[in-house]
Formats: structure tokens, sequence, C-alpha cells
């Protein structure tokens, strides 16, 4: 328990950050209404993998700080008035691109374990004047969401930040409505992992030694029920 505590802490704190100097960065430099990704420029150390949402409807620049590892929304299956739930949404970038997706009948909501992210994703919020969309602060292994709430789970390279994997499932498996389904990004691995690179803390908050091998993660999934 102390170990997972600790790991939280250490993505937590690299988290914080990342939404501190992104702030900063926008409020000294070029980020505004019209701006490109250069809110982002210089925060990306912890992203290996970040896709380009440029072309994506809904794509907010100034949520996007380069730290996921692909594009859920495009193969969710999200559908107009649909109820969908990002973990760890972090400045909110999935979630405004979720929101084009639901339109004004549907509703998103967004939960991330950092205090200065909620901050950062309700500030866009604010800018973008939506009123169907919530973030939430908590952490995904006991979810701030009524049991059979969401249509669609998402996730964006944040679950295998998560030291209990299984209760996170076991979290998307109780909000889901029946028949709801979840789509995520994340990353596993084939073969073994360094130990050395396994225990380092500050390779976890870059979404590298937390993963599971590809079997073991799949095995997680099907144990909390899902088909």
């Amino acid at each position: 328990m102390a170990q997972a505590d600790d790991i939280k802490k250490t993505v937590r704190d690299k988290y914080a950050q990342i939404a501190v100097r992104s702030k900063q960065t926008a409020a000294a430099s070029c980020c505004g209404p019209q701006s490109g990704t250069c809110c982002a420029d210089g925060l990306s150390d912890y992203s290996t993998f970040n896709d380009d949402y440029n072309t994506v409807e809904g794509y907010v620049a100034e949520a996007d700080l380069n730290l996921g590892c692909g594009l859920p929304t495009q193969h969710a299956g999200i559908r107009v008035g649909d109820t969908v739930l990002d973990l760890g949404s972090g400045a909110g970038n999935d979630v405004f691109v979720a929101r084009q997706l639901v339109g004004e009948t549907g509703r998103v909501i967004g939960v991330d374990m950092t205090p200065e992210m909620i901050a950062k994703a309700n500030h866009n919020k604010k800018q973008l004047g939506f009123s169907n969309v919530e973030f939430r602060l908590g952490d995904i292994e006991q979810l701030p969401v009524d049991t059979e709430n969401i249509d669609v789970v998402i996730s964006n390279c944040v679950l295998n930040l998560v030291p209990d994997k299984n209760r996170a499932f076991d979290e998307i498996y109780r909000v889901l409505k029946k028949g709801g389904h979840f789509c995520i990004s994340d990353v596993v691995y084939r073969g073994t992992m360094n130990e050395q690179v396994r225990r380092s803390a500050e390779l976890y908050a870059g979404c590298v030694a937390g993963s599971l091998e590809k079997s073991a993660y799949l095995e997680i999934i099907a144990k909390s029920g899902f088909r």
C-alpha cells in the first residue's frame, strides 16, 4: 500500500507540474483562442506516443498537453446523447472531443486526481462556455460516479499509471450501464521488462514502468466481468 501511495504521489506531483507549467507558458507566450499547439511546447517530457489531434473535430489546443498515446474517441462508438466518462481527463482534451460527438443532448464527465489539472480543465471549460461538460476530482480506483450511469468510458494513456489496475477495471465495470462499453488507448508490452525500469517512479509518470504485459492486462479486464 505504501509503494502504491508513493507512486500515486509521484504521478500527481509530476502532472501538477505540467499543468502549472502549461499555464505559465500560455500566459507568457503565443497561446490564445486561435493558437496552435504552442501551449504544449516543452511539456511533453512524459509522452512518447502522442497522436496528432489537429484534424479532429472538437479539438481544443489549450487542452492538449501532449500526454496521450492515441485517439480513443475515434474508435469509441460515441453517439449523440451518450453520457461519456473520461478517466484521467487532464486539461480536458478528450473530454472536449467527446463533447463534439455527444452533441448538446449528451454529457461528458472527466475525472482526474490532480487538482491543478482539474483547475486548468475548468478554466478551459469556462472559456468555451460548455454546460454539458463536468470535471471531478477523484481516483480511478474509487470513481466519484454513480453505478450504471455511463454509456461509454474512454481513457488516454492513464490506466497504466494506476497502481491497482484490478480495482480500476472493477470501477469501470461498475459505472457502465448494462450494454455500455469502454475504449481506451494505453501502453502494454510483450516479453519482459527490465526490473530497474519497472521500479522507476519517474518512468511511471511517463506511462512506461506502470505498463503490464499484454496478456496480463487482458486477464484483468476479463476478471472484472467484461466480454
